[in-house]
């Protein structure tokens, strides 16, 4: 389905996708396996790592205790994936933390609350097909940002995708670049965004990254081991506990409301 409006508009960018998107939280070793291969073929073709006989990335941090990893799925199809840490002074596990520990941990040590999206990886045959999976990819980080009601939302971000981060979430640098483990070609920035300041700017902007607190509860919430939510735009004004995000989808499954006209990664 395509929106009526401008495609070319930040306003209505990724509307087209949204009666086709599932976001599914993939939790047993089969469905990690799907996003470790995902990750391989994205960075092999982005000249980011060297080929290996397992086909696969992954690392100590995808069984993280504060780890959630999504699938992307558009038409049934795996598309893209991404990782998202909860940082906070009790649990600080993460690549943030460790390779940028002496700008994180004192903040941590505060009592500030992080949202921190990494391995961010997309089908390359896909990314081309639909240039808007990074702003719905990257809008899980945003309703985490909501969910947990972080002070700051992180991102470690190869110099060429920086753009797409200020632009799209007002982030800004906030440590030098450093060599990411594993990445023989480029290294990262840790930018940075205050979420509680720039909550309303981004979503005025960006209206696709709205979304009910049922849905947020549908990705986030452990205990009810919900593997998939359908996003859908959420008209606005929506009240301080329903957020107008970067890319508003509100999980509502069958029952699913539409609002044309509203609406690249790390």
């Amino acid at each position: 389905m395509k929106s009526g409006a401008e495609p070319s508009t930040p306003l209505v960018r990724g509307a087209g996708l949204f009666d086709r998107i599932d976001y599914r939280r993939l939790e047993t070793p089969e469905e990690r396996d799907t996003a470790y291969l995902l990750r391989y073929k994205a960075y092999l073709h982005g000249g980011l790592i060297l080929p290996s006989e397992s086909q696969r990335v992954c690392d100590v941090y995808d069984d993280a205790p504060n780890v959630w990893i999504f699938g992307v799925y558009v038409d049934g199809e795996l598309c893209s994936s991404l990782r998202i840490h909860l940082l906070t002074s009790d649990c600080r596990m993460s690549y943030s933390t460790e390779l940028y520990g002496d700008v994180l941990h004192g903040r941590l040590d505060r009592g500030e609350v992080f949202v921190d999206p990494a391995r961010l990886a997309a089908d390359p045959e896909k990314g081309q097909r639909f240039p808007e999976l990074p702003y719905l990819t990257l809008r899980l980080a945003y309703l985490a940002c909501d969910h947990f009601n972080a002070d700051t939302g992180l991102a470690m971000v190869r110099p060429d995708h920086q753009p797409f981060y200020r632009r799209v979430f007002l982030h800004k640098p906030i440590a030098e670049p450093r060599a990411f483990p594993g990445w023989h070609t480029m290294k990262t920035s840790l930018m940075a965004s205050d979420f509680r300041n720039l909550r309303e700017k981004v979503l005025a902007r960006f209206p696709i990254m709205r979304s009910s607190a049922f849905e947020r509860r549908m990705l986030f919430e452990r205990a009810n081991q919900v593997k998939a939510s359908r996003p859908v735009l959420v008209s606005a004004p929506l009240s301080p506990d329903v957020p107008a995000g970067s890319m508003a989808l509100s999980a509502a499954g069958s029952s699913r409301q539409t609002r044309r006209g509203a609406t690249s990664g790390g």
